[in-house]
């Protein structure tokens, strides 16, 4: 006589709640993108565990790290899990309502310039998809950090991924206020600059600064500009510039509601480097989920060269 043993398999919910955890190493940040409270995530995983009758995690009260079978569970169970929120993606393009948490890295910049002036549009076009929106300076690696996407110029961008265009380009320009001018003096040649106070600014608290570049007599230079202010954020240099305190150097779409005002003036125009878009780009899958294509398609069609406020 044939006996048939059965095992219970564990819910889908917990085997995504443990792979969420997982991905971020930290209850909170997994409760956060789940909508759930911490104290849910931690006993989603305590009945998991349970049921597989192994401990997926240690936790200590400062940290979360993976045991040697959470990390062969993660192994063998996120590319089935992925290949469930395909599915179910694909299912919701094929009824036309894509749906679902899409979460997008992007600098402040790119934020405002593309997405902001759109987003009320994209929601309401768009009711079943949730927009996470991530915003940092530092070239972050989208897979790593859990994110569906990321925005950058064209020179950032990670290797081995799809890049869509997603802007036309984007003119850097020195700028400075009238009173900063009048006092100091209107600098002529990109050379010129070393003798004036720049606003300087990094890619992130910690990183490199920004290059200050220029095309002259048909070839680039780079101007190692000095100053007593660095930033990590543009919009706190335009307003830097706009009271007076130096020269910037940021996008002129960008600081488009300052010049229209006439708080801050362009110099060095004949000098600018030609633009450099944004991009959009996502690791390489067999099938883009429904919601990304649908940022992708709304945004294009939004992309435009108007101004803005910040």
């Amino acid at each position: 006589m044939n006996q048939h043993f059965t095992i219970d398999a564990p819910p889908l919910a917990g085997l995504f709640t443990f792979e969420c955890v997982a991905r971020h190493l930290n209850f909170a940040r997994a409760a956060q993108e789940l909508a759930v409270t911490p104290t849910a995530i931690s006993r989603t995983i305590k009945v998991l565990e349970a049921q597989l009758q192994v401990r997926l995690f240690n936790r200590t009260t400062r940290s979360v790290a993976l045991t040697e079978a959470g990390t062969r569970l993660l192994r063998t169970l996120a590319p089935a899990l992925e290949q469930i929120r395909m599915s179910v993606q694909q299912a919701g393009l094929a009824s036309g309502q894509p749906t679902g948490t899409l979460r997008i890295n992007t600098s402040y910049v790119a934020y405002m310039v593309l997405i902001r002036p759109h987003l009320a549009g994209f929601l309401a076009a768009c009711p079943g998809v949730n927009l996470e929106l991530a915003m940092d300076n530092q070239l972050s690696d989208v897979v790593a950090a859990g994110f569906d996407a990321g925005i950058r110029l064209g020179h950032a961008l990670q290797r081995d991924m799809i890049a869509v265009l997603l802007s036309p380009p984007q003119v850097r320009t020195v700028v400075a206020a009238p009173s900063y001018l009048a006092a100091h003096g209107t600098p002529k040649k990109p050379e010129d600059l070393l003798g004036h106070a720049c606003i300087r600014q990094r890619f992130g608290a910690a990183g490199r600064y920004y290059d200050w570049r220029f095309i002259k007599g048909g070839k680039p230079v780079q101007i190692d500009v000095q100053g007593r202010l660095v930033y990590d954020e543009m919009r706190a240099v335009t307003g830097a510039a706009a009271d007076g305190l130096g020269l910037a150097y940021v996008f002129e779409q960008f600081a488009a509601a300052e010049l229209a005002a006439g708080q801050l003036q362009p110099v060095l125009e004949r000098y600018r480097l030609p633009g450099e878009a944004f991009y959009l780009y996502y690791p390489n899958r067999a099938h883009m989920p429904a919601k990304l294509r649908a940022f992708i398609d709304y945004f294009q069609r939004c992309s435009t060269a108007q101004p803005f406020s910040h």
